[in-house]
């Protein structure tokens, strides 16, 4: 029972570490922008899944106006995007341009039989049910829907994230070598003394018993 226990615990540490790099590194698409607008969102239980307010905006009211960038793939379906600032907070992107950031989109909507087709930069997922939303980051002209955007980033964080995990496990199995696996081999060799010490004064203990009895055997015989 306890294994399953182990490897259920595993498993959903896993899928948490991943949905979370999954949510927050950039990710991009190619589409074509049929639109912008501005929306009132009231910000909700789903609050987590929203940035704070406007760099420079009023804090703290769960209604606020809210950019928005519709799209549409290359294969028809359809992607709305959230244009919000970061700024100094969760995740890491610094984003503090979002007006910019629309004038931008909008310069770049295009219709279905001249599409311009673009690559939106984003983190987040699209969720309808619990209205969720990627953040859109960049904006970036593409030759055609069939452009490709290589991860630098993402490449690159995940080895440097691989090479710390490995000189942390470096450095932990070096501490382990010096400092725990000494004590513990110190611990097992004084509780091997103490047990051999215990052994020794109960065979002592046996002998001086079996002498008494020895002893008291000859004075039942003198008795007789």
């Amino acid at each position: 029972m306890w294994r399953y226990i182990k490897w259920g615990f595993r498993i959903t540490l896993l899928l948490f570490v991943v949905g979370f790099f999954h949510y927050t590194l950039p990710q991009h698409d190619i589409v074509r922008i049929v639109g912008t607008e501005n929306r009132r969102i009231d910000v909700g239980v789903n609050s987590i899944f929203w940035s704070r307010p406007d760099v420079g905006m009023a804090e703290g009211n769960a209604s606020r106006d809210v950019f928005f960038i519709n799209a549409i793939y290359p294969d028809g379906s359809i992607m709305d995007y959230r244009n919000e600032d970061t700024g100094w907070g969760w995740p890491p992107y610094f984003k503090i341009d979002t007006f910019a950031l629309q004038t931008k989109a909008k310069e770049m909507i295009s219709p279905s039989s001249a599409p311009t087709w673009v690559s939106v930069t984003h983190y987040g997922w699209r969720n309808g049910l619990f209205t969720i939303f990627p953040n859109a980051v960049e904006v970036t002209r593409v030759d055609g829907q069939n452009a490709r955007i290589i991860p630098w980033f993402n490449i690159v964080f995940f080895v440097v994230l691989g090479f710390v995990l490995f000189m942390l496990r470096r450095m932990w199995m070096q501490f382990r070598e010096r400092t725990i696996d000494p004590v513990v081999a110190s611990a097992g060799e004084t509780w091997d003394s103490v047990d051999a010490t215990a052994d020794a004064a109960r065979d002592r203990a046996k002998g001086i018993f079996g002498r008494f009895m020895a002893w008291l055997g000859t004075w039942s015989g003198k008795g007789r």
